[in-house]
């Protein structure tokens, strides 16, 4: 039986530069890059070697912990460089292509007569097992354990995000195909949460779907499992997002992994904020070309809250599908601090006039606005986290690294993002992101 979601706790930061439901078809780019980093937790074992060609999906790197786990380039042609950071880390590996793609064949299967274990395996050689991540620890899931449930975010809450319903328009059949396969790997339920009845994901078949209403964090899928099916100690549940929902359904229906996605070119700083096509790990100077204030300007692979500055000669990261670009905040107000405020969002009414027009869109900058301190007991971070935890503690157990304390708060529960809005509202401007997924990593090396 499905469940209505309804969250009230929580902040909507409304931005200018929203992307318009357009969609440009871009050039294949030059050059893209492959980032390890993306991929949380992984020890990656380089399969490629420099000068050397590859098809898209073809292997570039595994997993030093289950060679299985293959990571593919999305797109053929040559290996131009490896690039490696202190002690050899390896920080990406760039491939420049020669404008035309050439996929590798994984061969076309039927869903409805493979087993579990078939579909698990030809997920491993297609390289697409990274798109499934799992909770507790927010990482590539662990093929060994097996999930109690899957869990589909299809509402998208974060600031400027794209809309998934324009996104995946015309895509049901590889969304469905897709879902039947996940359905393989787990004995539970399949959770598909959405926004309206209007979206593509409303209307498929052997999923629960749950309509989700409120504001940001109400598209984060730890907010949605919390009410809908919350973790125990012991337990795992699978997180897939929907656009990488569409490149698995692709593969199993035509055998080629297809890496092209719709990425929102979204912020102020957008000449014309649009949907754009383009491949993961593109590089960003190709993306925004022409499109682009680069007057003292901040862009960011995701959005604002938890997205990565990459800048211009950077690369779109393997999971995101939007490109956000804000004014560098590098100027500093004079009395600042003490004058009444009409042009930005605060959860606060002191001096602070947000409240009065809720819809209004906002040209904000990088600024933080104040300084790093010891946390302040506020409990306004309350006011904006929906999951039944107390945010502030759980910080501060994270930080002294009090085990035991962290699994009692509920730590099995959360992903960094999920604390991107206390981190924007912190008067304290601790990196809340940060602290938390340094205690998620210390629980998976202590706790296993």
């Amino acid at each position: 039986m499905s469940k209505d979601i309804r969250i009230k706790k929580g902040l909507d930061i409304k931005l200018v530069g929203e992307a318009k439901q357009v969609t440009a078809e871009l050039p294949l780019g030059s050059v893209f890059a492959v980032k390890p980093s993306d991929f949380h937790g992984v020890i990656p074992k380089i399969l490629a070697k420099e000068g050397s060609e590859v098809k898209a999906g073809q292997a570039l790197f595994y997993n030093k912990s289950d060679e299985r786990i293959l990571f593919p380039s999305p797109v053929s042609g040559k290996i131009t460089e490896i690039v490696r950071g202190a002690r050899r880390k390896v920080l990406e590996i760039k491939i420049t292509t020669n404008g035309t793609q050439e996929y590798k064949d994984f061969g076309k299967v039927d869903v409805s007569s493979m087993t579990g274990e078939e579909i698990k395996n030809h997920l491993f050689t297609s390289g697409c097992w990274p798109f499934i991540k799992q909770r507790p620890y927010d990482i590539v899931a662990n093929p060994n354990q097996a999930p109690k449930a899957i869990f589909v975010s299809g509402h998208a809450s974060a600031p400027l995000a794209a809309n998934y319903d324009y996104v995946l328009a015309g895509k049901q059949e590889e969304l469905q195909v897709a879902l039947t396969a996940l359905k393989k790997l787990t004995e539970g339920k399949v959770h598909v949460s959405v926004a309206s009845s209007k979206s593509p994901l409303a209307s498929l078949k052997g999923i629960e779907t749950h309509n989700v209403s409120g504001p940001h964090p109400a598209g984060n899928v730890s907010t949605q499992i919390a009410k809908i099916d919350p973790i125990n100690k012991g337990e795992v549940v699978w997180v897939v997002t929907p656009q990488d929902l569409v490149v698995i359904g692709e593969l199993l229906l035509t055998g080629k992994l297809n890496l092209k996605r719709t990425v929102a070119l979204t912020g102020s700083q957008i000449n014309e904020p649009k949907y754009i096509t383009a491949f993961a790990g593109a590089q960003v100077s190709d993306i925004v070309k022409g499109n682009l204030n680069n007057d003292n300007t901040r862009v960011i692979s995701g959005n604002v809250l938890s997205g990565l500055q990459v800048g211009e000669e950077g690369f779109l990261g393997f999971y995101d599908n939007q490109l956000t670009a804000i004014l560098e905040g590098d100027d500093y107000e004079f009395f600042g601090w003490n004058k009444p405020v009409f042009n930005k969002i605060s959860t606060s009414r002191a001096l602070t006039f947000s409240w009065l027009n809720p819809k209004k869109k906002y040209d904000l900058n990088t600024n933080t606005n104040g300084e790093h301190r010891a946390f302040v007991v506020t409990g306004s971070y309350e006011e904006v986290f929906p999951l039944d935890i107390y945010p502030m503690q759980l910080l501060k157990a994270c930080m002294y690294k009090d085990l035991d304390e962290m699994e009692g708060l509920g730590a099995y529960e959360v992903a960094p993002e999920d604390f991107a809005l206390t981190e924007f509202i912190c008067v304290s401007k601790q990196p809340h992101q940060k602290i938390i997924r340094e205690g998620l990593d210390l629980m998976r090396e202590e706790l296993g």
